[in-house]
């Protein structure tokens, strides 16, 4: 039995300003990212794995706010994160501070298993990359109109996007974007895995760090209990801990995943956004308290959805 769920950010465009077109898209692209992922386990391969491919391939896709279509700092610049956990040895890898590497996630990996550390940040961290013969990227690659004029509205403010609108074009009266990619996977052998990674939040000050890249934060993964991936208001999440809350709901007081997800998000996330979450037994759960969120999943019974609001889309069941 395996599954798969991912996410490719929380809060959505208001309805009335999703065309047909746009969601088409959005489906499109998420519809990809999960069969890239389930590659991974139909072919026997790691949920670690798994989760690492999904999330290269969101952070190649410029809808999404994480690599190539990161958000801009209010100097102008991206500031990528990303992390990656092992639900089987509770191993956990992470990346912040970006601004050339092509794949933070893919960095954040190598964080965790080839250094004795959680976290490298900066230019250090770029280093290193290099050092691992990661590819990196000039600043031009991770540029996009969108989100720089989304940064134009708010520079020489205080004022930083809190909403997960991915779009590439938006009219003045969206909300800007901040979004955050995830997945989470369970694998043939029982393992969980977990990653996240994001460009930030719009117009943030240099130097600032996300819950992307914030073990028990935006991330977290146990084979006892889950593997959960957040997205949204990254402060808010930083303050909760959620991810790793969603496993110490059920570990100590006995919650079912539904359960557990539902109550971090609706009753203790001090702010707005979502998660993805799967457990052991191949459960998943996708709770969200905004507008909506961009998600798809492949549970276990290999049956494919992809959502943006209420509504799924199911796609055929892909060929083994």
């Amino acid at each position: 039995m395996t599954c798969l769920a991912i996410h490719g950010g929380a809060g959505a465009l208001p309805r009335s300003d999703m065309t047909a077109a746009r969601a088409a898209e959005f489906h499109a692209a998420l519809h990809a990212a999960l069969l890239t992922g389930h590659r991974v386990l139909a072919a026997g391969g790691s949920s670690l794995d798994a989760v690492e491919a999904a999330v290269t391939w969101l952070e190649d896709c410029p809808l999404f706010n994480a690599g190539r279509g990161s958000a801009f700092t209010r100097d102008g610049h991206v500031e990528m994160e990303a992390s990656i956990m092992d639900g089987a040895t509770h191993k956990v890898g992470a990346a912040t501070l970006l601004r050339s590497v092509r794949n933070p996630v893919q960095l954040a990996r190598r964080v965790m298993l080839h250094t004795p550390h959680v976290t490298l940040a900066g230019e250090a961290a770029e280093a290193f990359a290099t050092a691992q013969g990661l590819p990196r990227e000039r600043p031009e690659y991770f540029f996009t109109q969108f989100r720089w004029d989304a940064m134009l509205r708010l520079r020489g403010s205080d004022r930083t996007a809190l909403s997960e609108d991915v779009v590439v074009a938006i009219n003045p009266g969206s909300p800007e974007a901040t979004s955050t990619v995830g997945a989470v996977a369970l694998d043939a052998a029982g393992n969980l895995a977990a990653s996240t990674s994001s460009g930030g939040t719009t117009n943030k000050y240099p130097g600032r760090v996300g819950q992307a890249c914030t073990p028990g934060a935006g991330v977290y993964a146990n084979n006892a209990t889950c593997a959960v991936s957040c997205t949204g208001q990254g402060e808010a999440f930083m303050r909760a801990v959620t991810a790793y809350d969603v496993s110490a709901l059920m570990e100590h007081r006995g919650l079912d995943l539904v359960t557990a997800t539902e109550m971090a998000i609706h009753q203790r996330l001090p702010g707005k956004g979502g998660l993805i979450a799967v457990d052991a037994r191949g459960n998943l759960a996708l709770p969200f308290n905004t507008p909506g969120m961009y998600r798809g999943w492949i549970d276990a019974t290999g049956r494919v959805f992809t959502a943006i609001y209420e509504t799924t889309q199911e796609w055929p069941v892909p060929s083994p």
